[in-house]
């Protein structure tokens, strides 16, 4: 294209600025080629006239379009120059803070000066195996990236990490050794990748230190090899260092430190082990203090120091051997402070012998003082005759003693690298290696000296190796392709490194004037002036005659020669080296032996025999060899080993110079791309082809340019072929190859450009016809508008002319009636007045005679009552009177007869008269009987003279009532007022009997009142307690219960997966175990050792011995005691036997103590009771008694015993298991066992038989004496006594039955006035609680009601916990008294019966079996020798398609019923066998088959519903709730396995974590492709244009990279699905194994989408939202979409609609606040920096978008992490699920090879 087609009207472009160094522009009027001035504006707006022309300005670079700006690969920009790298390397830093980017095969990494979550495990899990340009640009990426090409192509791999000082360099080595360590970790114990790690504090300690630009500056390089395994496990590594900057140990710039290590040391020197050194602050020594700032901001010199001794440990390097390092570091400051004094002829100088730190650094390195002070002044000179010692002056002593401070520290640097080295390196053989080269970049400073001249040339020598390389990777490039080309040419920095390394260059000639005897730089200098002044590379500065310049590829550098030669010497006396040679301590004698000095025998000797005569010494070569010639040495073999490895480059570039987080200064920033090849790497890449496109995908990108005719040819290369020969006239400008088009630079931007305007034109067709069609629409829309107002208009005008016709007609209508209505109401008034009157005429006339009648009527009344009345009053009277006297005569006798009966009970002959005084009651009934006659008649007589008197007084009434008649005219109102009266004193005797009966009832009734009050108070206390629960409830239920509950479901989830997360790290560890007792037993280190069998048996198993809880073996003192004795090895032979012993000397411990508290309650009920009568219950107690103290006794004593034989057992064992002997086998163990329990059941037995014995003869014993002590008397007299004695009794027992009855009442009464305060109490807790959340927040309301709702719960628990085990503890004790009592009762049967003789017949109890025929009950009996085939026929040899055809599950059905046999003969050691067994061989068949995930199904499935069948006939209720009555007679009867139950479960946790694993492995590989990656709706996806890591040759295989559909995916997911339901797998547990895939899929995919830029689009968002509506529909197909699968793809979800919403105004972010609920806020926040519009329409998220949505999402608390934990698994529940499968009815088919077994 020419040049007036490309720079036209709103062209952008790039102009230099002095500031910025590129600014932006915009073309404001075409260009003509010739033209003298580029019309521009700005930025800012404002306009410019850029000047050009061959003396001027050339044409501005072209700026690429917006689509291309924040690529991942640099080389992916169109057009590839300066500004344009320096531009997306600034927006992917400021506005995306991405500090990593691709440069082809170089790594950008930009300093954040900020830390990152990005460095994390889940990161590294998430970059490993992917291809590098599949994921964003990352450290971990380049990394993995040559992990797999040394695992691919066998070849050993290198990092190149370069830069400036503070630019990262460190640390981005450091994290790619990580993740080197995590993905190749050691399968060893050995933890190889731990000590690699731990090298790099001790490094950093003693090689790294604070600078001007960097507080942690490498002042060395280093070449760290990580060697791996034949399998890629990492087994060692190797360090190589460079140039150690030693100048820095004796002098620092300005606000610059010494090496680490000193400032750690003196920081901790207050430490006790450390007191000997002397030191003190750092300011007071000289070599720490010359920076005049010791302390770094944010460092803690003293917590850095504890890391780096623990590192030193952790590689294995002796506390003696870091003393020893700390002293020679501590010596080093001593020396730096020696006072050296100047004499007065100024040629010699002193010390003084008294100088403090002379005595400690001669103490420290073990020297002689004298020789030390001698030798620090004074220098020996060897000519070939004499020797002199000649005094130095005090300059020159100085620069010996900084001489000898710098030798020693670097020969202590090398020696701890030489031990790190050591401690890395293992026996195993070394496949391969990765080398991680860390290097400084190429320096430049104001002044610059020898260390920069070194870095400088050893980065000469990297850049020709890079620059090389690169080269051959773009030539490779195109001849794999076949396409023609032509040698790129590059610039070859080969006569620079000559100007430096070759003959007679830099280095020569510096060695040269070395060997001078009077060289001087100033010499030097002028040599290399007539040496070199023809050079291209070379130049003499103008004001300068001692410096030099060298043109290095990056920059032109001015060296100072000062200094030069003495560095390039190192010059150290020999005299000084000699002594520390001679020091007393090994180590530092060690430091500067040479290698040809060291003896020939490994153990070093103490005695020094010297000659008589010193011989002539040879001159030490290695002090003659200059620092330059072994610099270029080791140069020369770090690049042989780098070219013999496939290097990878890591480009570190500072940001700023003031260490500010995301700071970038574009000045800085080009420096240091210039000096680091990238900008080289862009021009070769642009010297070529570099856009390239593969035929699809140019296809799908440009296909808008093509006819519809080329778009449905089949051959789609051609189609391309004859695009691009009509878009392009130009054929140089691109090459067809293989796959790929191959374009030159600028070209995919004018293909771009064409698309675009494609689209422009098709966009302005669209507007017209769009804009035609809403003018159309807007026409007929006027026009109906104006015919409805015609319509409406017209239709107005004829309703208002017809509602004047009819208000007309209505008005004539309305006249009409009001005339009627008006007449009607006159005749109507009329008539109703006449009425009226002739109403109240008749009412009045009838009213009279109604009261005449009324009159007479109640007069009647009156005298009826009133005679009544006074008939009533005097029977009443006179009854009350009979009453009174007859009261009076009934005392009188009764009196008489009381004083009569005392009289006759004090004689003696009283109870002879209680039998024979019949006839004398006869007589007083027969006397009683005649006094109530006489009683009577007089009664009858004084009836009837009452009635005679009531008789008269009627007759006198009636009269006076025919006189009131007559004169009722008069004496109405006197009789009236009588009347009154009698009411009122009715009225009074009425209240005055209520009042009585009242009374009476009251005092009958106070207490029940009294009882009912305090109940209704309750009732009320309880009734206010239940709305106060209810309103708290109310409340805590309308502010947010879910959350409430969920929190609680939260942290239920969070302990269940805290105990499977320990069992999963069980499992971890016991596999760890295996493969070291594999390689154990491989390795045979130790011919003669053999591993016992028993031992491996016991460890495999989880639990040999399961009635052995963990609480148990925990608390038990005298286990850890016989393992402190015998060791672990030994002790875990017997630990089984000794906890059987041990537990049961608790029970019996137990037993006693509870015999010891029964015991002492009876004998305080004794002393309570007093002395009373014995009687039979007393007898019975105390037997009782006396059976319970021989058991206390017995039981102490058996206690005893059984602790002495248990002592007696240890010492045995302890004398049996000798060191070094074999064990003896574990059955006779097991025998042992068996002989013991057989030992102590017999004992039981007997001890038990013993006691009852003793009880018998106890209890006659004191019945004999109960006989004896009894009184001698007549028959009469004990039937006296007898008969006094029941009424004795009688009488006590009714009062006792009093007092319990009054005493059960005040118990009453006390616990409801107790139940009522306490609910009063609770009340105002309540009202106290109410009140104080009503005061709360909302928030802050459901958060204190769910924790008083946990802290309830957590006290239910307790408590219920608490009653568990005391119920099971009593019932326990329940159960053996009642076998002790049931024999008791069976051995006084027996005596009984042997007394008796045979004239009784014999009631005992009959104990024989009787046997008769039975159906199957669902028991399978089998032998002892059986079940080694029981387990190999059922679980060792099973496969799953065997029993396919069967039923589900069928080897847990025959396993429990083999249990259920062995439960229903009481074999305890039977089930104890076949369980633990069973457990040990699945797991051994699970380890087999660790792989297979239809072996872990089968195997979950029967291990969940063997414990489900453990569970549904343990017997507990709680599991019985569902079985059937066949069910329940199945029942286990004589063990409780729930600690088995408890091992099965965590086995079945087990089971599914692998389950889960294994699963995950299989479909992770096609998570990535199949939900992002692959086109699930054609033609949707995009196409942008990638970079050179997207087509590099390192990625590509023969068959291309494997990829998956999302039909594969969910195919995958189905036959996981089928193969769990065939097997019989609880629906529940499959719902959780799909919900924990699910959640795999959503946290691989979410991660993948976080950290690849080229999948956050729109149209990943529509195709991954129609993704997940896939999953979701396969869920409600198989019935799990109720299993919570669903809700774990929330967060993918959620992001793809995050990339299909607007992101442009504030409602925007509002929207995306609220529907990213799931997400993040820094997973939002990645999200929106990713988002990439594949076309020029779609817009970019702006920065201000961005930090809007961060403002608002601030509130969240979220985790700081970045990615999903891929590795997260939730908590598994197994809930119980009984079979409805009776045992009785299972079929066994014979092709399992079990009919050994019986049925029963």
């Amino acid at each position: 294209m020419s040049v007036n087609e490309l720079y036209t009207k709103f062209t952008r472009v790039w102009i230099p600025d002095p500031e910025e160094v590129w600014k932006g522009a915009e073309i404001i009027k075409d260009y003509k080629e010739g033209d003298p001035v580029l019309h521009l504006k700005l930025e800012d707006e404002t306009t410019l006239e850029y000047q050009m022309g061959p003396k001027q300005n050339p044409l501005p670079f072209l700026r690429n379009p917006d689509i291309l700006v924040g690529e991942n690969d640099l080389t992916a920009l169109s057009y590839l120059h300066e500004p344009a790298v320096l531009h997306n390397l600034r927006v992917r830093f400021l506005e995306s803070n991405h500090i990593y980017t691709y440069c082809g095969i170089v790594l950008v990494a930009i300093n954040p000066y900020e830390a990152l979550q990005i460095y994390g495990e889940e990161v590294i899990n998430a970059y490993s195996g992917q291809n590098m340009g599949d994921m964003d640009p990352h450290i971990f990426a380049v990394a993995e990236e040559a992990y797999k090409q040394m695992a691919r192509d066998e070849r050993n791999q290198s990092i190149i990490v370069s830069g400036e000082s503070g630019a990262g360099k460190t640390v981005s080595a450091k994290y790619a050794m990580r993740f080197f360590a995590t993905v190749g970790g050691s399968t060893n114990d050995t933890s190889v990748e731990e000590k690699v790690l731990a090298s790099s504090p001790i490094m950093e300690a003693i090689g790294n230190a604070k600078t001007t630009r960097n507080d942690n500056s490498s002042r060395f390089g280093k070449y760290i090899q990580i060697g791996f395994s034949r399998h890629y496990h990492i087994i060692g590594a190797n360090m190589r260092t460079y140039l150690l900057e030693k100048s820095r140990v004796v002098f620092q710039a300005e606000d610059e430190r010494n090496y680490h290590i000193f400032y750690q040391l003196c920081a901790s020197a207050s430490l006790p082990e450390f007191k000997d050194l002397g030191l003190t602050s750092a300011e007071d020594f000289t070599y720490t203090s010359l920076g005049e700032n010791i302390f770094i901001e944010g460092v803690n010199d003293a917590e850095d120091f504890r890391k780096t001794r623990e590192a030193f440990t952790l590689l294995g390097i002796k506390d003696s051997s870091q003393s020893s390092i700390f002293k020679i570091v501590a010596s080093i400051l001593h020396l730096g402070n020696i006072q050296i004094c100047s004499e007065r002829d100024g040629e010699s100088c002193r010390i003084s012998r008294d100088d403090a730190h002379l005595q400690s650094f001669c103490k420290l390195l073990g020297v002689e003082l004298q020789q030390m002070e001698h030798w620090l002044c004074h220098r020996k000179l060897v000519t070939a005759s004499e020797t002199y010692v000649k005094s130095m002056a005090a300059k020159q002593a100085v620069n010996a003693r900084a001489a000898l401070a710098k030798h020693i520290y670097a020969r202590l640097f090398d020696w701890i690298v030489e031990h790190i080295n050591k401690a890395l390196q293992t026996a195993s053989k070394q496949h391969s290696f990765i080398g991680v080269l860390d290097i400084y970049g190429f320096e430049t400073f104001e002044v610059n000296s020898f260390e920069q001249f070194c870095i400088n040339y050893a980065n000469e020598k990297l850049q020709q190796q890079f620059n090389s390389h690169v080269f051959k990777l773009e030539q490779e490039e195109y001849m794999k392709e076949q396409i023609p080309w032509t040698l790129i040419d590059f610039h070859d920095n080969q006569p620079c490194i000559d100007l430096i390394e070759a003959r007679l260059g830099i280095l020569d000639l510096l060695d040269e004037e070395c060997k001078v005897p009077k060289g001087t730089d100033q010499n030097w200098a002028q040599k290399l002036y007539k040496q070199h002044s023809s050079s291209a590379h070379f130049q003499k500065p103008r004001m300068s005659n001692v410096s030099f310049i060298v043109i290095h590829f990056a920059d032109k550098v001015e060296y100072q020669c000062d200094g030069f030669l003495e560095k390039n010497r190192d010059t150290v006396y020999e005299e000084q080296i000699n002594i520390l040679k001679a020091s007393q301590f090994q180590m530092v004698a060690d430091l500067f032996l040479d290698k040809d000095d060291a003896p020939p025998s490994s153990k070093p000797s103490r005695v020094n025999v010297r000659a008589l005569k010193p011989s002539p010494k040879a001159p030490n070569k290695e002090h003659r060899k200059s620092v330059g010639l072994q610099f270029r040495s080791s140069l020369h073999l770090l690049m042989d080993t780098l070219n013999a490895t496939t290097p990878h480059y890591v480009r570190c570039i500072k940001p700023n110079d003031f260490k500010e987080a995301f700071s970038f200064d574009s000045r800085r920033a080009v420096q240091q791309l210039r000096a680091c090849g990238v900008l080289e790497t862009i021009r070769i890449s642009a010297a070529g082809y570099p856009s390239r496109w593969t035929y699809l995908e140019f296809f799908s990108r440009y296909r808008v340019l093509m006819k519809r005719s080329d778009m449905t040819a089949a051959d789609k290369k051609l189609v391309c072929k004859n695009l691009l020969e009509t878009l392009i006239k130009e054929p140089d400008m691109f090459q067809f190859g293989k796959t790929k088009i191959f374009f030159r630079a600028g070209q995919v931007a004018y293909l771009e450009k064409l698309r675009a305007d494609k689209f422009r034109s098709a966009c302005i067709v669209i507007q017209k016809t769009v804009r035609g069609w809403l003018q159309r629409i807007r026409y007929r829309k006027i026009r109906r508008s104006a015919l409805a107002l015609q319509r409406f208009g017209r239709g107005y005008l004829a309703r208002r002319y017809a509602e004047f016709l009819r208000l007309s007609r209505a008005a004539l209508f309305c006249q009409k009636q009001y005339r009627m209505v008006r007449e009607r109401r006159a005749y109507l008034r009329k008539r109703r007045a006449v009425v009226t009157i002739q109403a109240f005429t008749r009412g009045t006339l009838t009213r009279r005679i109604y009261w005449e009648f009324l009159l007479h009527h109640k007069a009647m009344i009156i005298q009826k009552n009133v005679r009544r009345w006074l008939q009533r009053r005097k029977f009443r009277h006179m009854r009350a009177a009979a009453v009174v006297i007859q009261g009076a005569f009934r005392c009188m006798r009764a009196k008489r007869q009381l004083k009569q009966l005392k009289i006759e009970a004090r004689s003696a002959e009283h109870l002879k008269k209680l039998n024979t005084g019949m006839e004398m009651k006869i007589v007083q009934l027969q006397r009683k009987m005649d006094d109530q006659t006489k009683e009577l008649k007089v009664q009858n007589e004084q009836l009837v003279t009452v009635n005679s008197t009531l008789g008269s007084e009627v007759c006198k009434l009636q009269k006076e009532l025919e006189e009131a008649r007559s004169h009722r005219s008069d004496g109405g109102r006197e009789l009236q007022e009588e009347l009154e009266r009698l009411r009122r004193r009715l009225q009074e005797e009425v209240a005055s009997r209520e009042k009585l009966e009242e009374e009476h009832v009251s005092e009958k009734m106070e207490l029940s009142q009294r009882v009912e009050e305090l109940q209704e108070e309750n009732a009320l206390l309880k009734s206010q307690k239940e709305e106060l629960n209810k309103q708290i409830q109310h409340q805590t239920t309308n502010s947010k219960v879910e959350v409430s509950s969920a929190s609680l479901q939260s942290e239920l989830d969070e302990e269940r997966q805290r105990y499977q997360n320990l069992l999963k790290e069980f499992s971890r560890l016991e596999q760890r175990y295996d493969n070291l007792k594999e390689e154990l037993s491989l390795n045979k280190f130790h011919p003669g050792h053999r591993r016992n069998p028993s031992n491996q048996s016991s460890l495999e198993s989880d639990s040999n011995y399961p009635s052995v809880s963990t609480s148990e073996v925990g608390d038990t003192e005298d286990a850890v005691q016989l393992v402190d004795e015998l060791g672990v090895e030994k002790a875990a032979m017997d630990i089984g036997l000794f906890l059987k012993l041990q537990k049961r000397v608790r029970e019996l411990e137990q037993e006693r103590k509870r015999l010891q508290v029964n015991l002492d309650k009876m004998e305080e009920l004794a002393r309570r009771k007093g002395p009373e009568p014995r009687s039979p219950v007393s007898e019975q107690e105390s037997a009782d008694l006396a059976y319970n103290n021989l058991k206390r006794q017995e039981l102490e004593s058996e206690n005893k015993k059984l602790k002495n034989d248990l002592n007696e057992l240890r010492k045995a064992l302890s004398e049996r298991a000798a060191p070094d002997g074999p064990s003896e086998p574990q059955d006779g163990y097991n025998l042992l066992l068996r002989q013991l329990k057989a030992a102590n059941e017999e004992l039981d037995a007997r001890k038990e038989e013993v006691l009852i014995l003793r009880t018998q003869i106890v209890s006659k014993a004191q019945q004999q004496e109960n006989q004896n002590t009894e009184p001698d008397g007549g028959p009469d007299r004990n039937h006296d006594l007898t008969d006094y004695h029941g009424l004795t009794q009688s009488n006590k027992l009714l009062e006792a039955q009093l007092q319990s009855q009054s005493r059960k009442y005040q118990d009453e009464l006390e616990a409801l006035r107790t139940q009522t305060e306490l609910l009063k109490e609770d009340l105002e807790k309540k009202q106290e609680l109410l009140n104080y959340t009503a005061a709360l927040s909302p928030e802050a309301r459901v958060e204190y009601s769910v924790q008083q709702e946990i802290t309830r719960l957590t006290d239910d628990n307790l408590d219920l916990k608490e009653l568990v085990e005391k119920l099971e503890k009593n019932e326990r004790k329940l159960k053996k008294q009642l076998r002790i009592y049931m024999k008791k009762v069976q051995e006084l049967e027996a005596a009984a019966a042997a007394q008796s003789g045979s004239s009784r017949p014999e009631l005992s109890r009959q104990v024989t079996v009787q046997r008769k025929e039975k159906d199957f009950e669902g028991m399978l009996e089998y032998s002892k020798e059986d079940e080694a085939r029981l387990i190999k026929a059922l679980i060792t040899d099973v496969r799953p398609s065997s029993v396919s055809a069967t039923v589900p599950c069928l080897p847990a059905y025959v396993l429990f019923m083999c249990i259920r046999h062995a439960d229903h003969v009481n074999d305890d050691q039977k089930v104890e066998s076949l369980l633990t067994s069973t457990i040990n061989a699945i797991k051994k068949v699970l380890k087999k088959n660790n792989e297979d995930f239809e072996m872990i199904s089968f195997w979950l499935a029967n291990t969940s519903r063997l414990l489900h069948c453990l569970k549904q006939y343990s017997g507990d209720e709680a599991f019985m709730t569902q079985n059937s009555a066949k069910q329940n007679e199945h029942c286990l009867k004589n063990f409780d396995l729930a600690e088995y139950r408890q091992v099965l479960s965590d086995l079945s946790i087990q089971i599914y974590q692998q389950l889960v694993k294994v699963a995950e492995a299989f479909i992770q590989p096609m998570v990535v492709s199949a939900m992002l990656e692959s086109e699930s709706i054609p033609s949707l996806a995009g196409v942008k244009p990638m970079g050179y890591r997207n087509r590099s040759h390192s990625m590509d295989t023969e068959d291309g990279p494997t990829s998956y559909t999302l039909e594969a995916l969910i195919r995958q997911l189905g036959q996981f699905h089928a193969v769990m339901q065939e097997h019989g797998l609880d629906p529940e547990i499959i719902g959780q194994v799909v919900r924990q895939l699910f959640s795999c899929i959503n946290a691989v995919t979410l991660n993948n989408l976080l950290l690849r830029k080229d999948v956050c689009s729109w149209s990943t968002g529509m195709q991954l939202r129609y993704n997940t509506s896939q999953m979701e529909e396969w869920l409600r197909a198989n019935n799990l979409f109720q299993s919570k699968a669903a809700a774990t793809l929330e967060p993918i979800i959620q992001a793809a609609q995050l990339l299909q919403v607007k992101k442009k105004t504030t409602q925007d972010a509002e929207a995306i606040c609220s529907l990213c609920t799931a997400l993040s806020m820094q997973q939002i926040v990645k999200i929106l920096n990713l988002y990439t519009p594949l076309n020029e329409f779609e817009e970019r998220v702006t920065v201000s978008f961005i930090r809007n949505i961060q403002n608002r999402l601030q509130e969240r608390n979220d985790p700081p992490q970045l990615l999903v934990d891929t590795k997260f698994t939730y908590p598994v529940l197994f809930p119980y699920t009984p079979s409805a499968l009776s045992l009785d009815a299972l079929h066994i088919p014979a092709s399992l090879g079990i009919d050994f077994l019986v049925r029963v």
